[in-house]
């Protein structure tokens, strides 16, 4: 009986996209179907994206800026919004899309024959796909994995009987109409040359090459064709004109360097990069002893149906951590809403980065799940905002510092997206992005990254500096912003989006004047600026409680048009931010589960990533119930066969979202202590963890038996105070009185050191 929560596996082919396997080493990604005699691997790689780089800023907008505010301060929204619609959207209003590389087909020669005991999977362990069925009396075997180290996807065909692999494969993209070309370099290896759109258009190259044990390869026109082999070795790449002068130069390059190493070395450097990774972390949360047997897409199916798998939830788990690193390496670019895999010339949202939520969704795990090095795409593509950031600013609103809104592509495009009012003029998207580079600060302690980042930091704070206005009140706010992406009704029963001070703009100000007045007294620098924050920092509106005990979501006590919104932005002070908390602020936290519990009660959550959110939310207030509840919702009713996140359509957020929200469930550290097993539900009454990150760069290894802890380890990576709540730990604390000192009710202090390990444990 299978018991490995590491695997996704299944007992048929996949006969979609949602039901297929992915792989990826950041830069190129593969979708792996498994059919038997036509194996279709659809292939991305990062930047293949449509067109090039355009200066869409509106620069009607500064000098309409003023007559937008003054409408909004009137009361006018409508003549407001049909202003902005003008002035404050992008020309041309869409940014540029991202696009697959095409398909690697290969055409197996089983003529049709029946098969038998077919098993398809994705090793999570591994970070490696298998195929495996019989044919003929002949066992079949296919491996394919995405390798870093070496930039290739390695696929391994192996067959039981010498002689019995013979195929011919081919490149598509649309059926050949979006490629230039495709072409036989020599007699064991093909070329798919193709430009996307526009002058300026990205040229790409993919070039895979067959070794072959025994047998025949060769081409005839634009086929490779493989004769009764015993092991081929499938060796793919693709490299494109936004990274390489040469993309076809580099492919063959990287092709030939790849095969100057056996298949066994190829995965052997592939598992010691993968692993070194992967293995940091592991989770049990309970052992189905009835359903650990079953496959993948029946155990989900159980779920749908009304029952629980505590074990598939570790699954999921994993899955998330191996999507990221897949998806997002250093010097590869960050995840899209779909990560990297993307099969639509033309795909939902444009399958760039939606910075409203959904791209620092897809970071949430990064630091807690302890894969910094994943982080890293996000932090250089902060930097590639910078340049066309402080150009929107200046010449949209004449403000200093930069700005981008509610979504970016693969050149830092930050003007405005779409002429959608209730999204489009959110001018916070690089506020909310900054706010990851200090919390990588808070997890690793890298005073040289914090150096580094401040500066970018300070200009998206500058840009706000700038932008706030003054109330009738004296407190400051964003005039001409939006809540994402709901509409209130006002008490005429008018509808708007286009606001002063929606209440999560104001959030999000208040926590990154707070992250640049910290990195300025630690780094001890710009003393003037740490207090001209301070003074306005004051001044902005507090979180508050409206009308019907909720916390409101625009600066007036305006009702929702949407009650059940996907959007659930005015809790952002709650999750990711740190202003409510429960224990600090009750009325706060109280206010908040009424916000989440009405979301919910007019259908909110039904998009996979909202889902994701309200997880995260609920293990902050500590509602362990709630927050298991959701995670069962999240797996029932937004989840694929292949657990990919269903929006719907496919959308990674979720994913990464789901995974945060269970790690959020085991550990918290945001509010300056490390809070253990603090949404601990009833379903998980024994369990253990290692590897998880807290703020403080402190690592930690628990085991829990009947909600107690029973085994603590602590791993300092910087030293200093680590002040930890225990309150599912009375035998522990009680064994650890001497070592644990006690701060408050539940509360227990460490004076640790750098590279010691603190280990509290019962037999």
């Amino acid at each position: 009986m299978n018991r490995n929560n590491k695997l996704l596996w299944y007992e048929e082919p996949a006969l979609d996209w949602n039901e297929a396997l992915p792989i990826g080493n950041g830069r190129l990604g593969g979708m792996v179907f498994g059919q038997v005699d036509k194996e279709r691997l659809q292939l991305n790689e990062e930047s293949v994206w449509y067109g090039g780089p355009r200066n869409r800023n509106n620069p009607d907008a500064r000098s309409n800026l003023s007559k937008v505010r003054k409408l909004l301060s009137k009361g006018k929204i409508k003549e407001a919004e049909e202003l902005a619609s003008l002035a404050f959207t992008g020309i041309p209003e869409s940014q540029r899309h991202y696009e697959p590389l095409g398909d690697l087909i290969i055409y197996f020669d089983h003529k049709g024959k029946e098969y038998s005991k077919y098993k398809r999977e994705l090793d999570l362990k591994k970070g490696l796909v298998q195929v495996r069925y019989t044919c003929d009396d002949v066992v079949y075997n296919r491996e394919i994995f995405a390798s870093y180290p070496n930039q290739v996807i390695a696929i391994r065909l192996t067959a039981s009987k010498g002689r019995s692999i013979s195929f011919h494969m081919y490149y598509d993209r649309g059926h050949t109409r979006n490629l230039d070309n495709m072409e036989a370099v020599n007699s064991d290896s093909l070329i798919m040359r193709g430009k996307t759109g526009g002058e300026e258009g990205i040229s790409f190259r993919s070039a895979v090459k067959a070794i072959a044990e025994n047998g025949e390869v060769t081409t005839i026109g634009n086929r490779l064709i493989v004769k009764e082999a015993d092991v081929v070795t499938l060796l793919l790449t693709a490299a494109t004109s936004y990274r390489f002068e040469q993309p076809e130069t580099q492919c063959l390059e990287t092709i030939v360097h790849a095969a100057e190493m056996t298949y066994d070395d190829l995965l052997k450097t592939h598992l010691k990069d993968y692993q070194t990774l992967f293995n940091r972390v592991d989770l049990e949360l309970g052992y189905e002893r009835d359903k650990c047997g079953l496959p993948t897409n029946r155990r989900l199916e159980l779920v749908m149906n009304g029952e629980e798998d505590s074990d598939l939830m570790s699954t999921y788990f994993h899955f998330g951590r191996y999507l990221l690193i897949a998806c997002s390496r250093p010097n590869s670019l960050p995840a899209t809403l779909q990560g990297i895999w993307n099969a639509s010339m033309l795909p939902p949202w444009d399958s760039k980065y939606t910075i409203n939520i959904n791209t620092e969704m897809n970071y949430w795990p990064a630091e807690v799940c302890n894969l910094s090095e994943c982080h890293q795409p996000l932090f250089e593509h902060i930097e590639r905002m910078r340049e066309p950031g402080r150009k929107t600013a200046d010449v949209m609103y004449g403000c200093r510092g930069f700005t981008a809104h509610h979504n970016t592509d693969i050149w830092g495009d930050t003007a405005p997206q779409d002429i959608f009012i209730p999204a489009t003029i959110w001018p916070l998207g690089a506020a909310w992005l900054c706010l990851h580079l200090w919390e990588h600060f808070e997890y690793t302690g890298d005073l040289e990254f914090l150096r580094k980042s401040y500066e970018t930091m300070k200009e998206a704070a500058l840009f706000l500096v700038d932008y706030l206005v003054e109330t009738p009140n004296g407190e400051l706010v964003t005039a001409l912003s939006v809540s994402p992406e709901n509409t209130y009704i006002l008490p005429n029963g008018n509808k708007g989006s286009l606001c002063e001070g929606p209440s999560m703009d104001s959030q999000i100000v208040f926590a990154l004047f707070t992250n640049c007045i910290n990195a300025s007294k630690i780094l001890d620098l710009d003393n003037s600026f740490q207090e001209k924050l301070e003074r306005l920092r004051e001044r902005l509106p507090k979180p508050k409680i409206g009308k019907h005990g909720q916390i409101q979501e625009w600066y007036l006590d305006y009702d929702e048009a949407e009650p059940g919104h996907r959007h659930i932005s005015h809790l952002f002070a709650l999750h990711p931010g740190k202003q409510i908390l429960p224990r600090k602020t009750p009325d706060l936290a109280k206010a908040a589960k009424i916000t989440l519990e009405k979301r919910l009660k007019h259908g909110g959550g039904h998009t996979g990533w909202s889902r994701a959110w309200i997880i995260n939310m609920w293990a902050r207030l500590e509602e362990a119930e709630l927050a298991y509840q959701n995670l069962l919702e999240l797996l029932k009713s937004s989840t694929l066969p292949n657990l990919f996140d269903n929006h719907p359509p496919f959308q990674i957020d979720g994913n990464f979202g789901g995974t945060a929200g269970i790690a959020e469930m085991l550990i918290q550290s945001h509010a300056n202590e490390i809070h253990l097993l603090p949404s601990l539900p009833l379903a998980w009454k024994d369990g253990s963890v290692k590897g998880l990150k807290a703020r403080g760069a402190f690592e930690i290894n628990m085991k829990w038996k009947n909600y107690q802890l029973n085994h603590l380890a602590i791993s300092s990576l910087i030293g200093g105070e680590c002040t930890l709540r225990l309150n599912h730990a009375e035998h522990l604390v009680q064994k650890y009185s001497g070592q644990l000192k006690k701060q408050g009710d539940n509360l227990y202090l460490i004076n640790t050191k750098q590279g010691e390990t603190y280990t509290f444990n019962i037999e």
